[in-house]
Formats: C-alpha cells, structure tokens, sequence
C-alpha cells in the first residue's frame, strides 16, 4: 500500500473511531436512568448494518485491511449499543421492535448477502463489485437524515437539530475518505463519502447562516434550562441522532 494512501486513511480511521463512540455518553445516560426514553433504536440498527458490510467488504478486497478494521471497531461498537437498547427499552413493544429489526437486518439482510456473495459468486472481482454497491447503496439511503436535518433548520430557522459537530465530522469524515478512495481507486467508497463532504460542506454553510438566529438561541437557552447536554450530539433530539449515526459511514 502506498505511504501516502496508508496515512490518510489511518487519519480516517481515527475520525470515524471518534464518530462511533460519540454516542456513549448518550448510552451512559440510558444505563444511568435505565430507560431508552424516546430515542429510537433504527439508527443503532441500520449503522450496524452498514459496518457489517463495510467489514465484509474490506475483508474480501485485496488492501482493504484499513477499511475493515475501523468497521470491525464500529461493528462491535453499535453491537453493543444495539444490546444496550434491547436490555433499556423503555417498555416491552420497543424491546421487540428492537429484537425483531435487529434480527431482521443485522442477522437475515447480513447473512443473505454474505451467503449469496460469498457461495454464489466466485469471482473475487464480481464479487467485491456487488459488495461494494451493497454498501454504496446503503449509504447514499441513510444520508436521507442529514438531508432531513437540513430541512428542519432552514424551516425553523434554528440550528438545535444540526449540532455543530455532527456537521463537521460529516464534513471531516467524508472528505478523508473520499481522498483516500480517489487514490485507491474505489467508486464505491468514493461515491458515498463524497455526497457526505458535500453534505458536510452545506450543512456547515447552513449552520453559519443560522446560529445567530433568534430561534436558535431560544432553543439553545431552553436546552441550558432543561439540562440538556448540548456537547452530546444524540442528546440533542432525534434528528441529530439519526444525523449523528449516518456521518459514521467509511
């Protein structure tokens, strides 16, 4: 592997090592109270998904050691954050929900794809091929929530819904790795992480446009005096949670 290509993605390890672990201190408050509350478990669900995938396809293409190790960490990761959500939920009905999607998704679309891929298809470079849009796909799909997030601050006219750092690491971690997948050669990590530069780089716009905005302080004072932890992206509300789990994408 070239020096070059190897920093850079060491470099995108680190920011999505960061990026999956961003939610502890949301899952801290979960085991602290010992209820999930309102958030919803879907996100948690779909992330480990798509680092299942990722690992997957990182594991069957020749130097893709760098991508499968930092989805092998997010797998584990989100795994535990899965668990977590089932022991918590907040009443029966979400438990199930929980157990039924994560059995649906993480186990049944995971193991389908493995197994077709895998016995199905011996062509080491068909194979990495229909991994790679598996992967692709999924992503362009959950970058609907930053999408959304956008929506809803430019039609409240405040940022509470966009944290600053969500925005930043979408920008950040997008922009890492498509540099890395432009040298490597590799559409599929370069169409996903390039659509979240983008996205990254209007969503800070967007944020500069509005942080001052007297709907934003309004909600920034209202967090202060309900106890919100504003430095917690999914503490924040369900949006920049969903948004916070679809910027961890490599």
């Amino acid at each position: 592997m070239d020096s070059t290509l190897f920093i850079i993605g060491i470099i995108g390890n680190i920011i999505s090592v960061l990026v999956f672990i961003s939610p502890i201190k949301t899952f801290w408050r979960i085991v602290r109270s010992g209820s999930t509350e309102e958030f919803e478990p879907a996100p948690y669900v779909f992330t480990l998904l798509n680092a299942l995938l990722w690992l997957y396809y990182g594991l069957t293409k020749p130097d893709g050691l760098l991508v499968a190790t930092v989805n092998g960490f997010g797998a584990v990761m989100e795994a535990i954050y899965v668990v977590l959500f089932i022991v918590y939920a907040a009443d029966g009905a979400t438990r199930v929900k929980t157990a039924k999607l994560a059995a649906a998704l993480d186990i049944g679309a995971f193991g389908v794809v493995f197994a077709a891929t895998t016995f199905a298809i011996s062509e080491l470079d068909l194979r990495i091929m229909v991994v790679g849009m598996i992967c692709a796909c999924l992503n362009v799909i959950m970058y609907g929530s930053p999408l959304a997030a956008m929506k809803t601050v430019i039609t409240t006219k405040s940022v509470e819904f966009m944290p600053f750092f969500l925005s930043f690491f979408l920008f950040l971690n997008g922009g890492v790795w498509a540099t890395y997948a432009v040298l490597d050669r590799d559409i599929f990590l370069g169409i996903p992480n390039g659509i979240g530069f983008v996205l990254g780089t209007i969503q800070l716009i967007i944020y500069a446009i509005y942080k001052n905005s007297k709907a934003s302080q309004s909600s920034k004072e209202t967090a202060e005096d309900d106890g919100w932890q504003a430095s917690s992206p999914l503490l924040v509300s369900d949006a920049g949670h969903d948004q916070g789990e679809a910027s961890s994408h490599v």
